[in-house]
């Protein structure tokens, strides 16, 4: 009886100073969880860091992409010879022989089109 008599004062004595005792074994379990814990962050931080990078590439990727096709439409655009003699006749002046060349002076300091 002496034996529960000195339990159930210890567990009042715990009561009373209303603080949690922490056994060894708690506290080795609480420490190789915090080692663990520390193990993964950098891991964990350049995994991350690596998915960031990525989908910045893909959107980098994509945004080439649209740039190619448009240069591609534009190589295809300038091999046509009818495109071809309207960019000379606008923006370089040109004529064909036998043509007469009539040049309108706008108002202002406007000149040259926009597209040459």
């Amino acid at each position: 009886m002496s034996r529960d008599t000195t339990v159930t004062a210890k567990q009042e004595l715990e009561q009373v100073s209303g603080r949690v005792k922490f056994t060894a074994r708690a506290v080795v379990l609480g420490v190789v969880v915090m080692l663990i814990g520390f193990a993964f962050i950098d891991p964990v931080r350049a995994y991350l860091g690596e998915r960031a990078h990525i989908a910045q590439l893909t959107r980098q990727a994509h945004t080439l992409q649209v740039q190619n096709t448009t240069l591609e439409d534009r190589v295809k655009q300038l091999q046509d010879p009818a495109y071809l003699e309207r960019l000379a006749r606008e923006c370089l002046g040109m004529i064909r022989p036998g043509d007469i060349a009539f040049v309108s002076v706008p108002k202002g300091n406007k000149t040259g089109s926009p597209n040459c």
